[in-house]
């Protein structure tokens, strides 16, 4: 999931940014308001994280400005402007949600999770044994139990589930999972599968995600 913050101050900015990092989603900034608006309209982010006053061009002149454009892409304004007239001002700008200065990380992480949930009629929920994988809700579990993932392990989750029963390149894993050419190191597979086997106890009994030597994974039923 790629995430653009457009935010001037830097110790905020990258305190967002190493925080979402860690969350494997992979985040641009942008400290001005102009080039804020035009990688906006690049249309290759799932998010966008807006500050209401960043200088070059206001928060609120941007989110108009991709409304008008026709670009649907969700957006959360980060701002210390917080009385209800400011807050209805800023959602009839087209912002989806809106998140007070200072906040806890934890919070803002939980509304990007909402607002890059499928809409309703998108909901499905698939199975690989006894995991239970569940696009609507973002979530995981195994035998009843829930199993926390990050965004790209569970990206990862479930392209594999997906194509069950098919062998998943890991240059296709790549370009679907991660939205890079082949030509990246695709060896970072390596390290969320096995991280994946890890947090769902996936035993040598369990082996629901194999190796295909030389080519990449398959998840199967065993």
């Amino acid at each position: 999931m790629n995430i653009l913050v457009v935010e001037d101050e830097a110790g905020i900015a990258g305190f967002i940014k190493k925080g979402l990092e860690e969350e494997s989603f992979l985040i641009e900034v942008a400290p001005e308001g102009k080039m804020g608006l035009e990688k906006a309209l690049s249309g290759k982010f799932d998010l966008i994280i807006l500050d209401w006053m960043v200088p070059g061009l206001s928060g609120i002149e941007i989110c108009r400005q991709l409304r008008k454009a026709d670009k649907e892409t969700p957006v959360i304004f980060l701002t210390a402007k917080d009385t209800v007239e400011e807050t209805i001002f800023g959602l009839q700008s087209g912002a989806n949600d809106y998140i007070k200065k200072p906040f806890h990380f934890q919070e803002l992480l939980e509304r990007i999770k909402v607002q890059l949930r499928p809409q309703s009629g998108e909901h499905s929920i698939f199975t690989l044994g006894p995991i239970e994988l569940n696009t609507g809700t973002h979530q995981v579990f195994k035998n009843g139990e829930e199993i926390s993932l990050t965004f790209k392990e569970f990206a990862l989750l479930e392209f594999l589930i997906r194509n069950k029963e098919r062998v998943c390149t890991r240059t296709r894993i790549i370009e679907k999972v991660w939205d890079i050419n082949f030509s990246y190191n695709t060896g970072v597979i390596d390290v969320y599968i096995n991280a994946l086997r890890k947090k769902l106890k996936l035993g040598a009994e369990e082996n629901y995600i194999q190796t295909v030597r030389g080519l990449g994974y398959i998840a199967k039923e065993i």
